[in-house]
């Protein structure tokens, strides 16, 4: 590790997903795709992996980080799921939700990955190699994004090779993401529920299964892409630009052209899906700040939103 050499790329196959397994159960870092963004993954339950993760990418230490499983029965054994957790496993796992739920104790993960909270972050990805890997294991695989603390997530597996290329041992090729922004972080409280970080599944979504959500501002960092400053592309980011000045490079959305459009149809799934790709590009780009067009509020634009607000604090 560290500058050794850079990571294998193992293919989404049997003998690539056995390579990656055997990895993890030694406690290695293996970067795997999932439907929203590349994961950099350890086991959850080992001090000196979920340490390699942190070490990798210069995480702060306060923020949790989620554990990825293959059953509801393993999301059990680690929370407390009450009528309104099974609700939302059944609409919504596999896929794009996090659940943030009281522990059950003895704590089955190391507690750098709750962070010293009373609550755990679970979610049940739903990309087919990642699931085929989870089966492999009885413990859960603590994933934070594959990128370096602050910077844009990856959405491609040559996306963590820029970030993370020798600080992993492998990383396992699922291809391009499919949703491309993280997934929704949903915290279960006594008196009613709340979005922590916003996603693929909307407020919307979870209302028609739950009711309204609390009304409460939290300051407790309880889930990851909560700071303030994240997704960060190293240079500044102009937000609801209608056109580029001279020294920016611009990412268009819909009617506003640019260097690349996050989709030229207004598409919000597509703007999503392009948003991190569209961000390397930018901080690729020889211009020295990136301004992005005016991206709706509603449904999904309230996910992307909310993360270009973050890339250019």
């Amino acid at each position: 590790m560290g500058g050794k050499h850079t990571a294998d790329i193992l293919p989404p196959d049997a003998g690539g997903i056995a390579q990656a397994a055997e990895l993890l159960r030694a406690g290695r870092l293996v970067a795997v795709p999932t439907e929203t963004v590349y994961g950099l993954a350890a086991r959850a339950d080992r001090v000196e992996a979920v340490a390699a993760i942190y070490r990798a990418k210069g995480r702060p230490d306060f923020n949790p980080l989620i554990s990825h499983l293959a059953q509801i029965e393993q999301a059990e054994a680690l929370a407390m799921l009450d009528e309104r957790a099974m609700r939302l496993a059944d609409a919504f796992w596999p896929g794009p939700m996090t659940l943030v739920l009281p522990v059950r104790e003895p704590l089955g993960v190391v507690p750098a990955v709750t962070a010293g909270l009373p609550t755990i972050a679970l979610r049940m990805p739903s990309h087919p190699v990642m699931r085929a890997l989870l089966q492999q294991f009885d413990f859960p695989l603590a994933a934070p994004s594959a990128n370096r603390s602050g910077f844009i997530s990856p959405s491609r597996p040559e996306h963590v090779l820029q970030s993370l290329g020798n600080r992993v041992d492998a990383i396992l090729d699922g291809g391009p993401c499919v949703q491309g922004v993280e997934s929704t972080i949903i915290a279960l409280r006594p008196d009613g529920w709340q979005i922590l970080r916003p996603g693929p599944i909307t407020q919307e979504d979870v209302s028609a299964l739950l009711g309204p959500p609390l009304q409460v501002e939290t300051d407790t960092i309880e889930a990851p892409g909560q700071m303030t400053s994240h997704y960060a592309p190293g240079k500044p980011v102009r937000l609801h630009a209608e056109q580029a000045r001279s020294d920016e490079f611009m990412i268009g959305f819909g009617l506003v052209a640019g260097d690349v459009t996050l989709s030229e149809t207004g598409d919000l799934a597509e703007a999503a899906a392009r948003l991190y790709q569209c961000l390397h590009e930018g901080a690729a780009a020889s211009q020295p700040v990136i301004a992005v067009a005016p991206i709706p509020q509603h449904g999904l634009g309230a996910a992307i939103n909310d993360r270009l607000r973050r890339a250019a604090a």
